[in-house]
């Protein structure tokens, strides 16, 4: 099992992105903030809705402002689950086109009939009527849901999936998550970028550096996931902000640079301090803080030979 030692060093807020001379210089770095992100800290003010959940009218439901580590202020349900927006609804007019299967995944907060509060601007709770007959809270003319695999207070799992939902803020826009890159220290590779979770960022060879565009898609994403963002990126000493940037994947979503590089989990990796995808199929390998790969020579203690490109 490798052991990983995090490094030391704090988050750094830097209020832009600079090139500089370096292996990984990224010419396609974005100028924008690179800021810390938000710590959790739930509980704040509250806007009462009169809800009748599942069709059990009179029952009494609030929304919530929240902060919620990576996204900052966020809508939650009486209970703390974070409020989701999902980008197939309208707004203008406000429309719910999640139903059935949908639904179950996504259950929609339904009311019988707002009412505002302080914390949120009362103009901006409404209600629309499903395709099922029942009413649904509206923010800003957006249905709100909360996601099924949400299990407590804080948690934010449905933020971006499948690209179309988003978690929502007071004002009714989508939230934006921070993505945080750290340095940590693998036997048999030194130090290597991290993302929030701790798992090892690789480069894929085949992408090229400095090309703009990542060729990993379809079953190859899945098994090297990319690494997403849509908001700020929190940075750590140890990585130079010149190398950061970001590209536009085939299906829209945003994907971190490193020098140039797009970088990517590994789904085989179960755990922060593992790199068993370096050097899998002489393509991938896991990138050191300077944006370049780790010596391609070098071996962590888990890594298998076996491990196949995708």
């Amino acid at each position: 099992m490798n052991r990983a030692r995090p490094s030391a060093a704090a988050v750094v807020t830097v209020a832009g992105v600079a090139l500089v001379a370096a292996c990984g210089t990224n010419p396609y770095a974005t100028s924008g903030a690179v800021q810390p992100a938000a710590q959790q800290q739930l509980s704040a003010s509250t806007v009462q809705a009169s809800s009748g959940v599942s069709g059990n009218s009179g029952v009494e439901a609030q929304l919530t402002t929240s902060t919620v580590e990576g996204l900052g202020a966020v809508l939650t349900d009486a209970a703390g689950h974070t409020l989701y927006r999902y980008a197939k609804d309208s707004a203008k007019p406000s429309r719910a086109t999640c139903d059935d299967a949908c639904a179950q995944a996504w259950p929609p907060l339904v009311s019988d009939s707002p009412a505002s509060a302080a914390g949120v601007d009362g103009r901006l709770v409404g209600l629309v009527t499903r395709p099922d007959g029942r009413k649904q809270v509206t923010v800003a003319g957006w249905p709100v849901y909360t996601y099924a695999k949400d299990t407590g207070a804080g948690i934010a799992l449905g933020q971006n999936v499948g690209a179309d939902w988003a978690a929502i803020t007071p004002a009714g826009e989508k939230a934006a998550a921070s993505t945080t890159l750290g340095a940590t220290e693998i036997d048999g590779l030194g130090p290597v970028v991290t993302d929030q979770a701790g798992r090892t960022l690789y480069l894929f060879t085949k992408d090229g550096r400095g090309a703009g565009q990542s060729t990993c898609d379809g079953t190859c994403a899945k098994t090297w996931p990319p690494l997403l963002v849509d908001g700020r990126i929190t940075v750590a000493p140890a990585i130079d902000t010149g190398l950061i940037g970001q590209l536009t994947r085939t299906d829209g979503r945003k994907q971190v640079t490193i020098g140039g590089w797009p970088v990517y989990t590994y789904a085989k990796d179960s755990a922060p301090g593992e790199a068993t995808g370096h050097g899998a199929g002489n393509t991938w390998y896991a990138m050191e803080p300077s944006g370049c790969r780790v010596d391609p020579s070098r071996r962590p203690e888990a890594a298998t030979s076996t491990a196949g490109g995708y």
